[in-house]
């Protein structure tokens, strides 16, 4: 839990000061979109390692 916040504080510290309001949206969109994106290769990853998929 102490984890999940420190990385909250961090995303919220990355944003506070940012002053153009379309650049701030743009990359709190780009982070959502990357830890979308990241959160999809996790799954897949682990959905072929639990499947037994030979990785030759």
């Amino acid at each position: 839990m102490k984890t999940i916040l420190l990385v909250r504080n961090i995303y919220l510290d990355g944003f506070k000061n940012i002053g153009n309001f379309v650049v701030r949206n743009y990359f709190k969109a780009f982070a959502i979109f990357s830890f979308i994106m990241f959160a999809v290769v996790m799954y897949a990853f682990v959905f072929r390692v639990v499947t037994g998929y030979a990785f030759d």
